[in-house]
């Protein structure tokens, strides 16, 4: 299972403390190594080498150092290789010469094999060489000091030599490692030590107190040492289950990356051993123009894409740092340990120079690009929730703004304490089922027809009560749940509208968008599984957008809108005449329909200033083609003005306030009139309370 986030092999800087500790492990062991060597008689090794037991046991050293056996992949220290037993095994019958001289041969090959950066194979050997070298000291104490002119067979009175020597064994090993994961990973070696001497202290009792029992085995019937690989390979594939059930509840499947769940961990842990001065930094990363390539060469390639830009994330960052799939085309990044802001702006900005580097796929080249949001503790944030809300709300202003990097900044977030709760009660009230559509008809002013619903959100807090839409949907805008309440929402409002489609009721239903989905790649997508899901055309569903994205630069928006309108999806613009559009920018939009803000409507009996924008507004629509709506239309006086200026259709309480889906059923079916697209309507009963 290949690993993006193992960077083991790139080599460390000279004069680093992770060089100086390699360097000085190294020289000391190899040290050893020869000074073993060196003690060995060439006489009895060269007779040991005509025996066909030597072979068997170098072949089995060799093959248990190729994989080792895994138990969890949280494990920093990595797995424990089944040669253990066996040149654990030749120390106790042969000496630790013999010991070293296999273990030196199987580790280089494993090196070869797995192409190992060569500092990584002359610290392994050295570490191991060491690990033994104080087994055989323990040995030595109690007067046991193996050769190959004189092998040891150890009986029952022997029992606590061998636990201290394999105690001794595993404790250096375990030490070396760890302190040189945790010079690597720049993190405490207590917390290296705490999160792997469980799972290896297990594996390597397992494999050490077999050793005795080999050695016995050596000593009566060589030619069963074999036999020993059935009960290993029972243990290798039983661990290398329980490992792969582990990392695929904490890794993204198809980078390989941490997920979301582990991502919340490492947070955790970091920001629980953070000091005083010290800061953590949490970054949202959003890939641009990723949907391109999906739609352009498909999902294949486009994993291929996102599997690179996962490698070239995890080494863009320095080891330690967490690089995690979020889904989709979102990325985080986790630096436990981080200077200042200064600081966490530079790792962003390598960050998207890695992501800039052209992409060659398919024998096409593409052009990445990534808006990054940088969140810091304990500058912004106390938790990981807030940490990951915060930097996507910057990530958010850094996509608007197209500057690329942004760090949180407190008076661009309209988040207070009081709508942080909330925002957390939100979240909860998607899965616990708080949320609801309720649906208000649009009318055409002039026949009296049904043109269609639209779908409103609805929240009844289980101790707050009814919460308006404008207290909640702001604070969801600024946040990652957004796009979770977006998909929430065209999810019922397409099943509401496949009830009604389906029993005859063909209305189109339209759904509220805010600009923030406007400027991902899932929208459409989404669209199109959920039409497909209730077999609903197109035609049935119709999106809302506010003229807020008008002010900005569409370049971002152009993919999406281009999407749906390939789609078939019609879609509104809402509350125009609130902002200051220019009439390019309306004309370029592709919109079917211009809802004119509710402002100005009910104004217009009393304000001539209003009834004029009114009018302007409805002249200018008509002439681009386009259709016009009213928005809080609730007198038949400002009914009839509209109608009289050439409005298309009018909303608001005059028709009918918002209702949940069994009511808004009974009014549609009794103004049905057996057209396909409109429905009856009759002025006696339009009031609706």
């Amino acid at each position: 299972m290949t690993d993006p986030t193992d960077t083991r092999d790139t080599g460390p800087r000279v004069g680093t403390p992770l060089w100086a500790y390699l360097a000085g492990v190294s020289v000391i062991g190899f040290t050893a190594l020869v000074a073993a060597i060196l003690g060995l008689d060439p006489a009895p090794l060269a007779e040991l080498a005509r025996s066909p037991l030597f072979w068997v046991l170098a072949v089995l050293v060799i093959l248990g150092e190729l994989r080792p056996v895994m138990v969890s992949s949280a494990t920093q220290v990595g797995g424990t290789y089944p040669s253990t037993m066996f040149t654990f095994a030749v120390l106790l019958h042969l000496g630790l010469p013999v010991a070293v001289l296999m273990q030196a041969v199987a580790v280089a090959l494993n090196g070869v094999v797995t192409r190992k950066a060569w500092h990584r194979v002359l610290f392994n050997i050295a570490q191991s060489t060491l690990a033994l070298t104080s087994a055989a000291a323990v040995l030595g104490a109690f007067g046991i000091v193996p050769a190959p002119e004189r092998p040891w067979v150890p009986s029952g009175s022997d029992l606590p030599a061998m636990v201290l020597a394999g105690v001794a064994y595993f404790a250096v090993r375990a030490a070396l490692v760890s302190g040189a994961v945790a010079l690597h990973e720049r993190r405490s070696i207590t917390r290296v030590l705490r999160a792997s001497l469980g799972p290896q202290s297990l594996v390597y009792a397992g494999l050490l107190g077999l050793a005795p029992l080999v050695v016995v085995v050596m000593s009566r019937a060589p030619e069963l040492v074999p036999l020993f690989v059935a009960p290993l390979a029972a243990v290798y594939f039983t661990a290398t289950l329980s490992m792969r059930r582990d990392h695929q509840a904490m890794h993204d499947e198809l980078t390989g990356l941490p997920n979301r769940k582990m991502l919340i961990v490492s947070t955790e842990e970091a920001l629980a051993e953070a000091r005083q001065e010290d800061r953590v930094g949490l970054f949202l990363l959003d890939l641009d123009r990723f949907k391109e390539v999906n739609d352009t060469l498909g999902h294949p390639v486009g994993d291929r894409l996102l599997q690179m830009v996962a490698h070239r994330l995890t080494h863009s960052v320095r080891p330690g740092d967490v690089v995690a799939r979020l889904g989709g085309d979102e990325f985080a990044v986790l630096l436990p340990s981080i200077r200042d802001a200064h600081a966490a702006r530079e790792v962003a900005a390598r960050l998207r120079a890695a992501l800039t580097e052209p992409v060659r796929l398919e024998g096409m080249t593409f052009d990445l690009d990534g808006s990054v949001g940088i969140a810091l503790y304990p500058d912004h944030a106390p938790d990981f929730e807030l940490l990951l809300q915060r930097a996507d709300v910057a990530m958010y202003l850094a996509k608007e703004g197209r500057t690329g990097v942004e760090l949180y900044q407190p008076d661009k977030d309209r988040n207070s304490p009081e709508r942080l709760n909330l925002l957390g009660d939100l979240r909860r009230a998607v899965d616990n089922g708080e949320l609801a559509l309720h649906y208000q008809p649009k009318v055409c002013l002039t026949s009296g027809t049904v043109h269609g619903v639209e779908a409103l959100l609805r929240w009844r807090h289980p101790v707050h009560g009814p919460i308006a839409p404008a207290e909640f949907i702001p604070l969801a805008e600024q946040s990652y749940l957004m796009r979770q309440l977006t998909a929430y929402v065209i999810d019922a409002a397409l099943q509401q509208a496949a009830r009604w489609w389906h029993t005859g009721l063909r209305v189109r239903v339209s759904v509220n968008v805010s600009a923030r989905d406007l400027l991902g790649s899932a929208l459409p997508e989404q669209l199109e599984l959920g039409l497909a899901k209730y077999d609903l055309p197109p035609a049935a569903i119709q999106l809302e957008v506010t003229e807020r994205i008008l002010m900005g630069d569409q370049a971002y928006l152009h993919e999406t809108i281009k999407a749906l309108a390939a789609l078939g999806v019609p879609l509104a613009l809402d509350d125009f005449g609130t902002g200051y559009s220019s009439l390019i920018r309306l004309q370029r939009l592709a919109v079917s329909e211009v809802k004119i803000d509710a402002s100005f409507v009910r104004r217009m009996a009393e304000s001539e200033d209003d009834a004029r924008i009114v009018r302007s507004i409805v002249d200018l629509v008509r002439s681009l083609g386009l259709r016009s709506v009213a928005e809080g239309v609730e007198s038949d006086e400002i009914a009839l003005r509209l109608a009289e200026m050439g409005c298309d259709l009018g909303q608001g309480w005059l028709f009918g306030r918002p209702m949940p889906p069994a009511d808004a059923t009974a009014w549609l079916q009794e103004r049905h009139a057996g057209s396909d697209i409109e429905y009856a309507y009759h002025p006696e009963v339009t009031h609706t309370a």
